[in-house]
């Protein structure tokens, strides 16, 4: 398979993905007890939609051979975000409500952790402009993952701090 071809694939693969990132967090925002993590999860699929159309131009950049346009910009929002959900989680006095979301804030992670590893790796196959998207996409998910990791483990100290049998 030639350069173009391999690129193609990884694009693709990407922007599937990225699409099973945009659904996730729009079908788990709704389920979430936290409000502040539910926006996360609402902000976060927000952003996956941008990384999922610039995927996209890079795509029809190829098959089309015309430019793909500037890489959308890191959210200036996110990191206030979080600090906001983080903060509201450290306030929060019902823990108990809160413990299903453990478990979805843990595939969160996951999910991100693997982007941020498949684009790192698929970056080292790419070269020029798509090899930088791809390095680019790769830090924007790692800041994802430690989020996610942040609050995981903020919730899961506080659920595990929590008298068991009520």
């Amino acid at each position: 398979m030639d350069e173009t071809g391999q690129v193609r694939r990884i694009l693709a693969y990407a922007l599937e993905r990225e699409r099973q990132g945009i659904r996730f967090f729009q079908e788990n925002a709704g389920r979430l007890n936290h409000p502040a993590v539910q926006g996360v999860f609402e902000g976060l699929a927000d952003e996956e939609k941008k990384h999922a159309e610039y995927i996209q131009g890079l795509l029809d950049e190829l098959e089309g051979g015309h430019e793909a346009g500037a890489p959308p910009a890191l959210p200036e929002g996110i990191d206030l975000f979080s600090n906001r959900a983080q903060a509201e989680l450290l306030d929060q006095t019902v823990y108990e409500s809160m413990v299903p979301d453990v478990t979805v804030l843990r595939m969160a992670y996951l999910i991100e952790r693997d982007f941020a590893e498949f684009y790192a790796a698929a970056a080292g196959k790419a070269t020029g402009r798509v090899r930088e998207a791809l390095e680019r996409l790769a830090r924007w998910e790692q800041g994802h993952e430690q989020l996610f990791k942040r609050l995981h483990d903020t919730l899961f100290e506080a659920a595990m701090e929590m008298p068991w049998g009520g």
